[in-house]
């Protein structure tokens, strides 16, 4: 399948998961304490951690912008999605970089994936771009980092559950014949 199209369904995919899925779900940890936060998880940055190594940073950065305001259309959050988006854009590549022992060049029509990278390369890269993501995310939705303990835990909390449906998510549509461990 042609890059492009396999990427465009991607995209909307994701995007109809985000919209018309998980939006509708505020989920939450436990009950007690009585304020503890309600989080929706956001799975929606998956799509620019999937794109081909070789994307350049400006295309990411035009995507991200396009995924991000596509959220915030759908959840009325005036461009919140969008600025954690672009900014995941940004880092994806130096993070790559980091983690790949290969230069990115050497992953010819490849993508970000478990068979590429491994299991917890690939899940050291999303994690650690999606803890950027939901801080930046929360803090700007809660406009002040006055109580740090309270944006700590609705970070860690989507954190955890956007990672744990990324993981489902990788096992249903990843072809596990030629993967590495």
């Amino acid at each position: 399948m042609n890059v492009y199209i396999k990427n465009i369904a991607r995209f909307l995919i994701i995007i109809l998961l985000q919209v018309l899925i998980l939006n509708r779900i505020n989920l939450k940890w436990w009950n007690e304490p009585a304020n503890f936060p309600d989080f929706i998880p956001y799975v929606y940055p998956l799509f620019l951690l999937l794109l081909p190594f070789e994307t350049p940073v400006w295309a990411l950065l035009i995507l991200g912008f396009t995924l991000g305001i596509t959220v915030d259309i759908f959840m009325n959050t005036a461009g919140m999605h969008a600025a954690a988006a672009v900014l995941i854009a940004y880092l994806r590549t130096n993070v790559l970089v980091a983690l790949l022992p290969r230069n990115l060049s050497d992953y010819d029509n490849q993508h970000p994936s478990i068979k590429t990278m491994g299991w917890m390369p690939f899940l050291v890269y999303s994690l650690f771009l999606f803890v950027i993501h939901d801080f930046i995310y929360f803090t700007i939705e809660l406009w002040n980092i006055s109580n740090i303990g309270f944006l700590m835990l609705k970070v860690a909390a989507s954190t955890i559950t956007s990672m744990l449906f990324i993981i489902v998510y990788l096992l249903l549509f990843t072809r596990q014949n030629a993967s590495r461990a």
